[in-house]
């Protein structure tokens, strides 16, 4: 049988040799395609959105129109704008998004979530801002659905007693 520990000094010694054989977890590589593009998928509600960012201008087209064109609110727009102001790399890069599903909020949102990947996969450093500002995780929030008995997903037919 293998040797008895007894002291727990003895135990603490045995417990640091086998944290020293330990891997670290190696640091975050750029994930970028042959042309310096960064990819990620987005998703907030019934919307899904394929961005794509490049080193750029700050050009940002949705669906083959400019931003201000197919958000047109400001509110949307302020929306997209925020994963790059917490990353603080405002007017470096270019987006291209396509968007399917959903409203025009839920479609902001997605976009939102897919720029705030593909920035992160672009740039590993910046992960620790837009995760600290809660871009990073997909908003799980759907309609929920209407079930039979029911007049909407929850509420019921009126009551009549007579």
């Amino acid at each position: 049988m293998a040797e008895e520990v007894t002291s727990l000094e003895e135990l603490n010694q045995a417990v640091a040799g086998t944290s020293a054989e330990i891997e670290m977890e190696a640091p975050r590589e750029p994930v970028r395609d042959e042309l310096g593009r960064s990819y990620a998928t987005g998703k907030r509600k019934d919307a899904v959105a394929r961005v794509w960012i490049k080193p750029g201008s700050g050009k940002v087209v949705v669906n083959g129109k400019d931003v201000n064109t197919y958000f047109a609110r400001p509110v949307l727009q302020m929306i997209l704008k925020q994963p790059f102001s917490v990353a603080g790399v405002e007017g470096q890069f270019d987006v291209m998004a396509t968007v399917k599903g959903g409203g025009l909020s839920g479609q902001a949102g997605a976009v939102k979530h897919g720029v705030s990947k593909a920035l992160q996969l672009y740039d590993p450093s910046l992960r620790g801002a837009l995760k600290a500002a809660g871009f990073l995780t997909r908003d799980s929030r759907v309609v929920e659905r209407k079930k039979y008995g029911k007049a909407k997903a929850r509420k019921s037919f009126q009551f009549s007693k007579r």
